[in-house]
């Protein structure tokens, strides 16, 4: 379980790092992030400039995978639901990214991989924990089965 929890700080920390930087240059400089000229790369999505996905990069990728390795620290009992859902955020961001840009790069899967283990290791975290969403069918029917005896 410790070596489960260490990946998972480690890809937190590398993804909410990278979406920072990423998140804070989108913001920083709107129309030509990365040397990307807006209007040509976004002419297929709802946005004219980087300034809404940028944020959105920044806020929700890069605090909340900040957030889901700093809750590992704590040691929260919710963990596996925080990484769980900072992973399929992550999955949704790259699959959104590559239809409104209309392309695929390296980059983009490699995300889509992080972000895909990201979800299974907190899904391993949640059953090893007996919190998987299954769980509280067993615990009930456990539960039932006990006041029953």
């Amino acid at each position: 379980m410790k070596k489960i929890n260490s990946i998972s700080i480690i890809l937190h920390l590398f993804v909410g790092i990278g979406a920072l930087l990423g998140g804070l240059l989108a913001i920083l400089n709107p129309h030509n992030a990365a040397g990307i000229n807006a209007i040509e790369a976004l002419k297929n999505s709802p946005f004219t400039s980087f300034l809404i996905p940028g944020i959105i990069l920044f806020t929700i990728i890069g605090l909340g995978n900040i957030f889901s390795a700093f809750m590992f620290r704590f040691k929260s009992r919710y963990q596996g639901y925080i990484s769980n859902i900072f992973g399929w955020a992550l999955v949704i961001w790259i699959v959104v990214q590559c239809i409104m840009l209309q392309q695929v790069i390296f980059l983009h899967v490699i995300y889509l991989i992080i972000g895909f283990i990201q979800g299974t290791l907190a899904m391993i975290i949640l059953f090893k924990e007996k919190l998987f969403p299954a769980n509280i069918f067993i615990n009930l029917y456990e539960n039932i089965k006990r006041k029953a005896s």
